[in-house]
């Protein structure tokens, strides 16, 4: 892993490639996802990194309080930056980011956060942004994860839990994206329910209303390997 505190580090230039990767919900697979498209990105830039600009819900790691989606992203970058960067919102509670915050006494700032990823953008090669629960989270009594995606301006990649109901929640979310005049640059499957009638069904559904490449659809696993996951990354995001 390079150390972005090196003279090479910050001198290297801004991301070839950024994204920000959203779900249709909390807990269908955004961290394992964004792991993997981590390491997918790594077999062409060298200086590979994630982003968890708001993270709820910190335990004790080491004697420090960590996150465990921040520290799955740490572990499949191959840049290490200041944990102000790659988050620069951690908070105790495992709670929408509005309320958790609220409980910290204090509040969620966006411009702080896109200063955080200029700064992070300007060391790395590839950036993958991975944002809180769903695209429409609320981060303050005014502000949702929405705002935080169009004040990025970066594409979108789109997680979609593979479950019952998966297919209105999927075509909500992406109309909500291009809605904010965002690019939906894809999508990805996660095969989070083994029971789940007609999965390929639906897998064709969406790809014809999603109108996006399917990166990759991750089959289910008890514990899945993230280096073994294949994408389909588009030629753009390998230059």
């Amino acid at each position: 892993m390079t150390d972005a505190s090196t003279p090479e580090a910050e001198a290297a230039p801004r991301p070839r490639f950024a994204c920000f990767v959203t779900g249709t919900d909390t807990g269908v697979g955004k961290t394992l996802a964004s792991a993997g498209l981590l390491h997918a990105l790594a077999r062409h830039h060298a200086r590979v990194v994630g982003m968890k600009p708001i993270a709820a819900g910190a335990e004790p790691h080491g004697g420090v309080w960590a996150n465990d989606d921040v520290l799955a992203l740490r572990a499949a970058s191959t840049l290490a930056v200041p944990a102000a960067l790659d988050n620069p919102v951690l908070l105790p509670d495992p709670l929408s980011p509005h309320i958790a915050a609220r409980r910290a006494g204090t509040r969620i700032d966006i411009a702080h956060i896109v200063r955080s990823y200029r700064a992070l953008a300007a060391m790395a090669d590839a950036v993958v942004v991975e944002g809180a629960g769903g695209f429409h989270v609320p981060l303050s009594d005014t502000d949702t994860g929405a705002d935080l995606a169009r004040a990025l301006g970066l594409p979108v990649v789109l997680v979609v839990g593979m479950r019952l109901g998966c297919l209105n929640h999927a075509a909500l979310t992406a109309d909500a994206v291009r809605a904010r005049g965002l690019p939906l640059a894809g999508w990805i499957a996660n095969r989070i329910d083994p029971l789940m009638l007609a999965p390929d069904d639906n897998l064709r559904w969406l790809a014809q209303r999603l109108r996006a490449p399917l990166l990759a659809d991750i089959p289910h696993q008890a514990a899945p390997d993230i280096r073994a996951l294949h994408f389909d990354l588009p030629a753009a995001w390998t230059a």
